[in-house]
């Protein structure tokens, strides 16, 4: 069991997720993060089902930096509910996991 975590989240804009992104690796809350391709994402909200293209990002973080990170995106985004998930990495390349972690230091 590795000590990194992903965590996910869905953006309204590619600028929002950039701003954001920068600001949680600054402060090594995550060690980098994928901005990935826009999505559309369908769901309900407050009685109708809306339907929006939003931008996922994943970032590699720490087990020790997981709930850091989570609060900080809540408090940075501007959805009202935004999707916050962590994933726990079962393995990671030993290299690639030194890395993250150094960058975490």
């Amino acid at each position: 069991m590795s000590d990194m975590m992903l965590v996910y989240s869905l953006f309204g804009s590619a600028e929002q997720a950039r701003a954001i992104v920068r600001t949680v690796v600054e402060a090594r809350l995550a060690a980098c993060a994928n901005i990935l391709g826009p999505c559309t994402s369908i769901y309900e909200w407050q009685g109708r089902v809306e339907e929006s293209a939003e931008v996922p990002v994943l970032f590699k973080t720490g087990a020790d930096r997981r709930d850091a990170l989570m609060a900080r995106l809540a408090a940075l985004h501007d959805y009202d509910v935004p999707a916050i998930l962590a994933l726990p990495v079962e393995a990671a390349h030993p290299p690639f996991a030194a890395w993250i972690a150094e960058q975490l230091a």
